[in-house]
């Protein structure tokens, strides 16, 4: 497993992180602008298709170690979560997968939402609200960070991404440990280049549908 130096991998990269959240703000802003009228066509698809409300919000660990609230298109019947079985075995964490394909709780717009990944586009409010960025590890449940061993909490050392290096390497569809690496070799080699190029890759990869985030 890699071994993140916080000081040559992170402080030592203070303007880089700087830009990277001025990049953050910059474009999440018009992408919430450019995006308000797909917002607005979603928003009366999901209320159509289901009761309940449009946005789903949910825990998530972020940044060393701090619960958010993370936003999304809600995709689900009401009452989603309290149907929700976790099979998670914490001695084999590292072959754990989150998403599934077949999902009987998921809506018929929700699972065009998560085809196409247009469910994640509130998160740019995440972004925009400074717990998120574009491109980092993916936030993940309190439920399974707290089976995290050592190694793992190293990817709890940025800010959280909508995109990374796992998601287009294999959206999500990746065990956990292999996203882990992907997450730390993102870490270890972070620059707003690497931020840039992986944004572009994940438009490729949406357009593709290989997988879902």
């Amino acid at each position: 497993m890699i071994t993140i130096d916080k000081k040559t991998h992170i402080e030592n990269k203070k303007f880089q992180f700087a830009l990277k959240r001025l990049m953050d703000i910059i474009l999440s802003l018009i992408g919430i602008i450019i995006l308000s009228p797909i917002y607005l066509i979603i928003i009366i698809a999901i209320k159509i298709d289901s009761k309940g409300g449009t946005i789903f919000r949910q825990i998530r660990v972020g940044k060393d170690g701090e619960n958010f609230t993370i936003y999304k298109f809600r995709t689900m019947i009401v009452q989603a979560e309290s149907k929700r079985k976790l099979d998670i075995n914490p001695d084999d964490l590292e072959n754990f997968v989150f998403q599934s394909k077949s999902d009987s709780r998921v809506t018929k717009v929700g699972n065009f939402l998560r085809r196409s990944s247009l469910d994640e586009i509130p998160q740019l409010f995440n972004v925009l609200f400074g717990n998120m960025s574009l491109v980092g590890p993916r936030p993940e449940i309190p439920e399974v960070v707290k089976y995290y061993p050592e190694s793992y909490h190293q990817r709890l050392l940025v800010l959280p991404g909508i995109t990374g290096l796992a998601q287009i390497s294999g959206r999500g569809e990746i065990e956990l440990g292999k996203t882990v690496t992907y997450d730390l070799n993102y870490i270890k080699d972070f620059s707003v280049i690497l931020d840039i190029k992986i944004i572009l890759l994940t438009v490729v990869s949406v357009f593709k549908k290989d997988g879902a985030f």
